[in-house]
This record gives C-alpha cells, structure tokens and sequence, in this order.
C-alpha cells in the first residue's frame, strides 16, 4: 500500500473535529487496505506506533530536514521559529526541492516507512546517531512534501489528529461489520489493534469473541480511581479489602512453564532488566501458566527501606550493566491480582476468589510476597491501616471492591486510590522560560500543561521543588530537567521556550485557582515538583483539564463546609 494513500487520509483527518466523522474517514481506508498491509496501517495510523521511543530529537530532526531539502540547519531552524511545526517546515521545504529538481523518486509504501521507523530505537553504540540521522533523511528524501509531513510528526510522536482509541476501535467495528464491545473486548485480550482489525476482517464477530490471552504477550491492566478522601472511597464499597499503595513499578508477570515475562503498566517489556525478579517468579509461582499483577519496589539494600520510584526508574531504563544495578537497587515485589491462570480468564471472578486463587499458588519470601490486607468497614481500623502505611514509608491505601470482577484497560470504579492532602497531578511540561542570576544557562521556570483531547494546555508555572545543586539521589535538580528537555525544544521566543510534550512530572500545589491566564482556565497555585513520573507515565497519560475541574470543584465544595 502506498504511503502517499495514508498521508491523504492524515489530511482528511486533520480537517474534521468530529468522533463520527474521523471514525467513517478511517474506516473506508481500512476496507480498502490490503489484508497483509492491515495490521501495520492501523498500527501506525495513531502516529504513535506502540509507543515508540525513536530516540529522534528535534535537533536531530532539523538536520534530517536539512539533508534532505538541500537546505542548512540553520534555514530549518528559522522556519521553525516562523511556523512552530517541524512537519510544516519539511513539507514546505520538500516542496521547494521538488519544483527545483527533477530527479525521478522511489514511491514509499506503508510497510517501508513502518519498517525503517520501527528500526531506530534498535540503532546504537559508536556513530549511532549519525545512522539514525542518515535513515531518517533517506526516507524524507524518497517522499513527496505531504509524505514528509507526516512522517516527521509520526516519529516525533507528534500526529495530534485526533485518532484516540475508541475512534479506532469504532472505525473497526464499522469497516467489518462487528459490534465495537466485540473489537474492544478482542483489544483487551491482545491489546494490538494491528492483529484485532485483521481478525475482524477475517473471522468476523464469531473471530474477535475467541481471542485468547497469548503468555509473552502484555494484557491491558485494570486502573484505579482517585478518591478524595479514605472515608468517601469506603462509602462506595458493600464489601471492601484495603492495601498498601506502593510507590513502584505496577508489574505484569507471564509465566509459561520455565519462561517468564515482565511488562510494565504501558506493556514495555523489562524482562532482561529484572534478572533478579525473574529468578524469584521461578521460585516462588507455583503454576505451570499463569498472569499475575503487582507492585515492584526497589529497597535501600542496608536499611531494607522503600526507595522511591525515580530510583527504581534507572533500573527500568538500564539496558546494559544491569548485574551492577542489582546490588544497587535490589528489587521486592508486593503481588496483589492474578487474571489468568492455566488457561482461564479471570476477570468474571471477583476480587475475593482471585486474591484466594492467588493465595494457592504463591510461595514467599522476603522479596516475592503478597500485599498485605485488611477486609473491614470499620472506618478506625482503615484509619489506623492508612498511617502505619504512610508510616512504612508507601503512598497511601487501594480500597477494592470484593464483589468487582477485573475490567482491562479501564477506571471503572472497582479500586480506588487515596493519598494523604490534596491530589497530586501527574503533568506534562510545555515551556520554560530561561532563569537568571544564579538560574542562568537552565530552564528556570517550566510551564505545565493537561491534556485535553490530543492537546496540552498550559495551567500553571513551576519554579519551586528544582534543585540547585543534588543533595540527595533522587532530587531533580536545574542541570537535570533541562539537559532531559532540551531535546525537545521546539522554538525560543526572547527567553520563553516552547516545548513538545513528553516529560511528565508529579505536581504537588496549594489549590487549583481559575485563571484567565492560562489557555486551560485554571492555575495551581504555588505548584512544586514531587518526581519525575516520565518512566512509568507516557505523556498521553497525564492529567486532564477535566480532572483539574473535578478537583476545583472539590475544593471549592470543601471551603463551603
């Protein structure tokens, strides 16, 4: 299949707002595509091809342009100064190039473009970026100027069009005629919309309700709500269990007979950097098959302590020396969910039976053990629950529901979270500004955005919780967070910078404020940085403008009281 067809179809997308009307538009491409080239089109239609880290940075972006325009670097830096979009920028600049030459073009096809894409994050050592460089420019010098467009935002993960997954979802279930609980159910199961549209094309309805869970292959995990407060989050539950919340890493594990598989929460595969964790499943499960959830913490390895999540993050990221990062971050995990076990799905059984079912097959030990529980309704005795796991140094309580079955992928209100004070949001930074006296050569103050829909809108400026200098391991300090975001800067205007959305960080605030300031309409005030949440939380995943009001809301109904 041709990519010029796609990036038609990107442009179609582009031009409406509508749900219905960005569900028919994709759905007429998906009948027309071909079977073998269907799993690859759907994957990279969102622009974000399994969330892909392509290691692709805008400056780098800016000499591929360059390359393959036949034009400087600093020519394609100040168009986009004047257009703030590095896709524009290549599509009017290949534009220029073509009218100019007359040199005849290989024709780029979906499963090229995906191939060379998919390729980048696996480019590394010695002269590794200058290979990247050089591919990236290869497949812009064989595209026309709309190509080039959007291959640009595709592997910046900049294709804000609109393509969310229930779009997605329903576009599928349009084109091959199935019902979209079918397609989402299927999704689930095997969360890769590539191979759910090729079942729905080939086998239909009757096709998509046979998924099975594949072991090695990550399922989309259930997710918790907030509640306000311990006492509202019992006020929902008939029969109730709480548990600690940790600060770690939420673990998948798949177990298959000797071979073992560990996913993070976003399906990332972190089997080789986890060893250790590896050795305590085969240990400690007693199942031939089977997929359990919890919670990996690392621990001081002198004083046995939690150590909080950014640490345990170098771990996650580690791709080499990791025999030297076990004796430095050692690792416990706290299981608390089993969904599948020796070829059963799980998620009609309730909480109760699963924690049971769980219980049969664990053995423990000091790092492989089952989350500790409390079952009451007895508002002291959760109370008392609460602090001592504050006191054990962990985030706060899960209150779950007893009766709930397990609901992949979705907040439905069967767990809730509850943190001590106001809510922290998990936010994505947009800007900066550059600082001054002793903040000079660093981004000194860092502009917050939350999502909305596909877009970032800024609600808030934070300056406070940014170290100067690093006193202890986890603080972040002003040489960190702009050597991490630099990368990412897409335009400077005097000492304001406009920045592309990736880095998520948690926000601690006094109150949420309404503000004609910022494009949201709120703003935190006196916001301070608590960590980093990049590792764990992608930028599509951060708080939304529709939590800030759900929390001003809150608070506003507090100061009444």
């Amino acid at each position: 299949m041709r990519y010029s067809i796609l990036a038609e179809v990107y442009e179609e997308l582009e031009k409406h707002s509508g749900k219905l009307k960005k569900r028919d538009v994709i759905a007429e491409m998906l009948k027309k595509t071909p079977y073998e080239s269907l799993g690859i089109v759907v994957n990279i239609l969102t622009g974000r091809i399994s969330s892909l880290e392509t290691g692709i940075s805008t400056n780098m972006m800016v000499r591929a342009i360059a390359k393959a325009s036949g034009s400087s670097d600093s020519a394609v830096s100040e168009a986009m100064k004047k257009m703030g979009d590095l896709g524009l920028v290549a599509e009017k600049l290949i534009e220029s190039r073509k009218q100019k030459t007359l040199s005849v073009r290989k024709e780029l096809t979906v499963d090229a473009v995906y191939s060379d894409i998919i390729k980048l994050p696996d480019i590394s050592g010695q002269g590794s970026q200058e290979r990247k460089l050089s591919l990236v420019a290869a497949m812009l010098t064989s595209a026309d100027s709309k190509e080039a467009k959007y291959i640009v935002k595709t592997i910046l993960g900049e294709m804000r069009i609109g393509v969310a997954e229930g779009i997605l979802r329903d576009a599928i279930a349009k084109a091959f005629d199935v019902e979209p609980a079918d397609v989402e159910a299927a999704w689930n199961t095997n969360p890769d919309f590539g191979k759910v549209a090729q079942i729905a094309r080939k086998k239909g309805e009757s096709g998509l309700k046979k998924v099975e869970i594949e072991i090695g292959s990550p399922v989309k995990m259930q997710l918790a709500e907030k509640a306000p407060s311990l006492k509202d989050a019992m006020e929902k539950f008939e029969h109730l269990v709480l548990e600690p919340k940790f600060d770690g890493m939420r673990t998948q594990i798949h177990k298959k007979g000797e071979k073992i598989f560990i996913f993070t929460r976003n399906q990332e595969d972190v089997t080789k950097q986890f060893p250790d964790l590896v050795k305590l499943c085969k240990k400690g499960i007693r199942a031939d098959e089977c997929i359990i959830e919890g919670e990996t913490v690392g621990f001081d390895p002198k004083t046995k302590s939690p150590l909080p999540f950014q640490t345990l993050s170098r771990r996650i990221r580690r791709k080499y020396d990791i025999e030297e990062m076990l004796k430095k971050i050692p690792v416990r995990i706290n299981l608390f969910d089993i969904t599948y076990l020796d070829g059963r799905i799980l998620n009609d059984v309730s909480t109760k039976e699963r924690r049971e079912m769980l219980d049969k097959i664990i053995k423990e030990s000091d790092e492989f053990r089952l989350t500790k529980q409390l079952v009451t309704k007895d508002e002291k005795k959760a109370e008392e629950f609460y602090m001592k796991t504050l006191a054990e140094g962990h985030e706060g309580v899960m209150v779950k529901n007893l009766d709930a079955g397990y609901q992949p992928g979705r907040r439905v209100g069967y767990w809730m979270k509850v943190k001590p004070t106001m809510e922290n949001l998990d936010l994505v930074i947009i800007g900066g500004v550059w600082g001054t006296g002793k903040r000079t050569g660093f981004l000194g103050s860092l502009i917050l955005g939350c999502r909305d829909k596909d877009s970032f809108l800024a609600c808030g400026m934070l300056g406070t919780g940014l170290k100067e200098k690093k006193v202890e391991e986890t603080d972040v300090t002003l040489k960190d967070i702009t050597k991490m975001l630099r990368p990412y800067i897409e335009s400077e205007k005097d000492s304001i910078v406009k920045i592309r959305p990736h880095v998520v960080i948690e926000v601690a605030y006094e109150e949420i404020q309404k503000s004609p300031t910022y494009e949201s309409g709120y703003a935190l005030r006196f916001p301070r940085l608590i960590r980093l949440r990049t590792e764990e939380k992608p930028a599509n995943q951060a708080d939304t403008l529709s939590r800030i009001k759900y929390l001003y809301t809150i608070q506003k109904g507090k100061r009444k009281s």
